[in-house]
């Protein structure tokens, strides 16, 4: 399949005002000069490359479609260092489709989900964990979430990967060849040159893994769950924290049934929040939906905002809340602080830890910014960066990274042992391979292809 051509919209659906229609092969050129006419009469086989060149596409009975820009981009200089064109026309539905329609007419087929950056992958231009920023530089919602994928598709994260590969690859190719050329002068390899080594990389990999969560936050956002009793302010805290009135709040019990998903941005983070149903005992069916719905997002979260009338003392519900967040990263909302105190303070610092406790007025718009605060700091232990530039994100690299992890530690757990030497090579071949996963060096064709299936079709 490499060996065809391929053809697909590049730009969003809808009314814009330019849509681009992207044609990579070894036909590329030749299925532009079907089509197209340049308004100077410049042939398209002589246009310079990555110059925008004016003229007319026509369709198959050379009726006249669209003017349009016309852009050759010749091997290996390409995105997919293939030759590569893109026809600029007006932005709609309808245009860009038909020029589509006349491209795969003309010789092209149309490209599959990813393909574009899959031949990039196959050709060499990229690595595997380079191909997969290019779905989060497309995907992501915040400037931290943008840079992040921008170092990796710069990459950063792989010239990482690839330095411990090389260690081990250095390793376990000198252990064999002392094995297997004895006659040979080659230099002994001694169990404790490989501890040092192998402790090295293994340290490595473990500062990959602690920097996945980090990054998952930057590349997912923080799903953060408001919890508490009915009545205590949940809605309301919603709707300050989004600055408009998202939800629905009346003094009646029960008024929000179901969850309630918004995005904001904290200091570059997305924040994905979740305002859920009260939880209490009900025999309403629909308000034991919405009960049994706020357990499973308290579950999925990363952070949950737990918040209690800080006016009254805590009741049966509060400690059933409590028990069910009680290995849950807690911020609490002690709100209500304008009808007075009526409760000791010291049972939640005491369970959440006293920074962790926030006294807040909703309706009063009091401590807002506190809050915001302490969410970024209990967190992040401050406003999270990307001083890092190589921060792990992908969760198919977390797993990968752990199985390196504990095959370097098998490893170590030999050396300490004093197994022989040559015993060693399995284990190190095997976190050589995973590490090679990441970067596409070892991967398998059914991995790669799942991966490019989460592509839109024109990338």
């Amino acid at each position: 399949m490499i060996d065809d051509t391929i053809a697909a919209i590049g730009t969003a659906s809808g009314e814009a005002g330019i849509g681009i229609i992207r044609i990579s092969g070894s036909q590329a050129i030749h299925i532009l000069g079907k089509i197209f006419k340049a308004k100077k009469n410049i042939q398209v086989q002589d246009m310079p490359s990555r110059q925008a060149v004016y003229g007319v596409v026509f369709d198959m009975e050379k009726n006249p479609i669209d003017e349009v820009l016309a852009i050759i981009m010749r091997a290996p200089y390409s995105y997919t260092t293939e030759d590569v064109c893109e026809i600029h026309c007006h932005g709609g539905f309808i245009s860009v489709r038909k020029i589509l329609d006349i491209v795969l007419q003309s010789g092209a087929r149309m490209a599959e989900a990813g393909e574009f950056t899959k031949r990039a992958f196959l050709n060499g231009r990229i690595d595997l964990a380079q191909a997969e920023a290019v779905i989060d530089m497309i995907t992501s919602k915040t400037d931290k979430g943008l840079s992040t994928a921008y170092n990796q598709l710069e990459g950063e994260l792989s010239e990482k990967i690839r330095e411990n590969s090389d260690k081990l690859l250095s390793i376990v190719s000198h252990i064999e060849a002392s094995i297997d050329f004895p006659e040979h002068d080659i230099e002994e390899v001694t169990l404790n040159n490989v501890k040092t080594l192998i402790d090295e990389v293994h340290t490595n990999v473990k500062a990959l893994i602690d920097s996945f969560y980090q990054g998952k936050i930057i590349r997912d956002g923080l799903n953060t769950t408001i919890v508490g009793r009915p009545n205590v302010g949940k809605s309301s805290l919603l709707n300050l924290l989004l600055r408009e009135n998202r939800a629905i709040v009346t003094d009646v019990p029960g008024t929000t049934r179901d969850i309630i998903e918004e995005y904001l941005n904290i200091a570059g983070i997305l924040v994905k929040l979740i305002d859920t149903a009260g939880i209490r005992e009900t025999e309403d069916v629909v308000e034991k939906i919405g009960v049994q719905r706020t357990k499973e997002s308290i579950e999925k979260s990363d952070l949950v905002i737990f918040v209690v009338d800080i006016s009254s003392k805590l009741l049966d519900q509060d400690m059933e809340i409590i028990e069910l967040i009680k290995n849950k990263n807690t911020m609490v909302v002690a709100n209500k602080m304008d009808m007075g105190i009526g409760q000791d303070l010291s049972y939640l610092k005491e369970k959440f830890g006293e920074e962790n406790v926030i006294l807040m007025s909703v309706v009063n718009r009091m401590g807002l910014d506190h809050l915001e605060k302490a969410i970024k700091e209990v967190l992040y232990s401050g406003e999270v960066t990307t001083s890092s530039k190589s921060l792990v994100t992908n969760t198919r690299h977390k797993n990968l990274l752990d199985k390196a992890y504990n095959s370097l530690g098998s490893c170590i757990d030999s050396i300490n042992n004093q197994m022989p030497i040559d015993m060693l090579s399995i284990d190190i071949k095997d976190a050589w391979n995973y590490l090679g996963q990441i970067t596409g060096d070892s991967v398998e064709d059914d991995i790669v292809n799942e991966i490019f299936k989460n592509f839109c079709v024109g990338k």
